[in-house]
């Protein structure tokens, strides 16, 4: 209805295309605008300015013979100064772009292994990038950016490449875990040697009190008893000893004790063990 009273609007951030007599004749910005047909003007077709993307998915084959699908994002855009380049000269943008892109993706992976490729994605963005803007200028249109946005190895890679790092973390896992216990059997150890070390500094304390009580007993009784020698004293001491034993093992009612040789006349024999530990306990003090 536009082109047939002679005007047409162009909408924000489109331009259009006017022929007369089927040549190009200029651009038309958005705004509205006369367009007498009857001098031959018409619209040819708009042209949006607006950033649009492509993706792109191409199938590849990496160093290590490892088949891989490259998914590529491009945005693109018309030259506002070219508009008759991006609309006469190509039919379609999008295969074009689609070419070039699976040419250097084809031309780049090949050479890197499937490691290699995750790791400098980003320099074979830069390389599509360079192409596409090298050949797209020609036809009137800006790579405003290129990114690589997946890599997808085979499904079988993939599985296995997970599998690799699983057993690498459990191999650390392990070593770790060896390492800790390593460290608590150092320390139990050392903790058992510090306190058999301690236990025995007690029972030699604990002998050496004993001795030296009973020396300090006998001597007292000696010096407040007269005419009686350390062997009585000892002999009473230890049968006292003994009965006050018998007294407290027969009032329980749960005791098992044995007693091999048993009998008072074996105070005898303990006495002389003591006189004789005592006497050692003297002379390893002289």
């Amino acid at each position: 209805m536009g082109q047939a009273l002679g005007c047409i609007q162009v909408k924000q951030s489109k331009v259009a295309v006017r022929e007369q007599f089927g040549k190009f004749d200029n651009v038309l910005e958005p705004g509205c605008h006369c367009l007498p047909w009857c001098f031959g003007y018409k619209i040819a077709g708009e042209l949006s300015l607006r950033v649009r993307q492509l993706e792109v998915r191409c199938e590849t084959k990496t160093k290590d013979n490892v088949f891989v699908n490259v998914v590529a994002s491009i945005q693109y855009r018309a030259l506002p100064e070219k508009i008759a380049d991006a609309f006469y000269k190509l039919s379609n943008a999008n295969s074009q772009i689609q070419a070039y892109v699976f040419d250097v993706i084809r031309a780049s992976v090949p050479k890197l292994e499937l490691d290699a490729v995750f790791e400098q994605k980003s320099d074979i963005a830069k390389a599509v990038e360079e192409e596409l803007a090298k050949a797209m200028s020609t036809y009137g249109y800006e790579i405003v950016q290129t990114l690589i946005v997946d890599i997808v190895p085979d499904v079988h890679v993939k599985r296995a490449m997970n599998e690799i790092n699983a057993a690498a973390r459990h191999r650390l896992a392990a070593k770790e875990k060896a390492e800790a216990e390593k460290i608590l059997q150092i320390k139990r150890a050392e903790g058992e040697a510090e306190s058999k070390y301690l236990a025995g500094l007690g029972i030699a304390r604990q002998r050496q009190a004993i001795v030296d009580g009973l020396r300090d007993s006998v001597l007292v009784f000696s010096e407040n008893v007269p005419g009686t020698s350390a062997k009585d004293v000892m002999d009473m001491v230890l049968v006292t000893q003994y009965f006050d034993t018998m007294k407290e093992i027969g009032a329980s009612s749960k005791s098992s004790s044995v007693f091999i040789p048993h009998g008072p006349g074996t105070v005898r024999d303990v006495a002389s063990q003591i006189r004789e530990g005592l006497l050692q306990a003297d002379y390893a003090k002289e």
